[in-house]
């Protein structure tokens, strides 16, 4: 598929990555027509998608972020009659707690632009809040329940979406590192040249490396999950001061947010650390984010952790995706820099690219993603 949206007997489309947004863009493209090659170095759906929360959510702190996290999750609702059970898709839905009046009135202010734009929304005191989600601790001010949200496990939906495209065995889907991107081509690290006129860098962190002047940071993010308490969590329980850590330019910092998985398990986050790239698990870390989330939910102190991880998020300069065609690489299409909301927005994302690509005018407002922002020039 060339930019006119017209179709061409080679290659069309060359997506490097295979997470869920690198993914998505592929599965996208192929829905059109276009004839799709997939390169990932590591496992589908590994990386940052693998090591994700899978939660689906809208966030509302920005108007772009909003409307791109609202379109992704409507994609998403339209997609999950159709996943297969082992995506443990489920609506769990979101309760944003409060444990201050500050932030009782951040999800004051929240529910109230949620419910004008027609996005279901409960504003919770207390005792309304212990009478949703009975194991979360007394005395917390209330909070902000979103009900419709769901959860997913990303990397089956990764793989599901490529089979389901067709991408997933050979030729289309290559097991392989690349050197660099360049407008109509990707260069293997073996030398090996590919072909295409649409060429999309979904690589995550390693997407500023591939394509000159993209400017990304590293984001660690350490999880661990339980043994299994099914029924004893209704909700994912996330603390309003998530939101100020995830925008935040600290270079550390951790916050509650507790999911019910499909399998009775508790995943357990969050936290965040500005360039640290070393993926293993730091003790200390864990130990902060258990002890922030037994501080929301005392009964953790007496569970079993079976399992934990990290993964690294590419954040962008301004903490926006960066979705578009690179300003001096005509050709090459960026998909990069979602930070921690990769697996909400990857649908948005990949519809948001191909509109974009076919020169139709997009169902998410384009400007704020707009690559230019977070492109330099190369030294001479």
């Amino acid at each position: 598929m060339n930019g006119d949206g017209t179709s061409s007997r080679a290659t069309d489309v060359l997506v490097v990555g295979a997470g869920i947004v690198g993914v998505a863009c592929a599965a996208a493209f192929a829905a059109r027509g276009a004839t799709v090659r997939v390169i990932e170095r590591g496992p589908i759906g590994g990386g940052a998608t693998a090591a994700g929360m899978g939660h689906l959510m809208v966030l509302d702190d920005a108007p772009a972020e909003f409307a791109l996290t609202r379109r992704s999750c409507e994609l998403w609702t339209e997609l999950a009659p159709d996943l297969p059970p082992r995506a443990e898709y489920s609506v769990a839905g979101t309760l944003w707690v409060a444990t201050d009046s500050a932030e009782f009135d951040v999800a004051r202010a929240k529910f109230v632009r949620l419910r004008e734009v027609g996005i279901d929304a409960d504003l919770l005191d207390e005792s309304a809040l212990r009478e949703v989600e009975p194991a979360l601790r007394p005395g917390l001010l209330g909070g902000l329940r979103l009900p419709t949200e769901a959860i997913v496990y990303p990397p089956v939906v990764a793989r599901w979406l490529l089979d389901r495209a067709g991408i997933l065995g050979r030729p289309s889907m290559l097991f392989a590192r690349v050197a660099r991107i360049e407008p109509g081509r990707v260069t293997l690290d073996d030398g090996t040249v590919l072909a295409a006129g649409i060429i999309v860098n979904a690589a995550g962190v390693d997407g500023g490396t591939l394509t000159p002047g993209i400017v990304l940071r590293a984001r660690k993010g350490h999880l661990m999950i339980t043994d299994r308490y099914p029924g004893q969590l209704r909700h994912e329980v996330v603390e309003l001061g998530y939101i100020k850590n995830a925008h935040g330019a600290a270079l550390e910092s951790v916050a509650c947010n507790v999911q019910p998985r499909a399998t009775g398990q508790w995943l357990v986050g969050s936290s965040r650390q500005f360039d640290v790239v070393d993926p293993r698990a730091e003790p200390r870390m864990l130990a902060r984010v258990a002890a922030r989330a037994i501080e929301f939910l005392p009964c953790l102190a007496h569970m079993n952790v079976v399992r934990a991880w990290t993964g690294l998020r590419a954040v962008s300069v301004d903490g926006l995706p960066i979705i578009g065609e690179h300003p001096t690489q005509r050709g090459v299409w960026l998909a990069l820099g979602h930070e921690g909301l990769g697996i909400t927005t990857a649908l948005a994302t990949a519809e948001l690219l191909v509109d974009l690509v076919e020169r139709r005018e997009p169902r998410v407002p384009a400007a704020a993603f707009d690559p230019a922002r977070c492109v330099v020039a190369r030294a001479s």
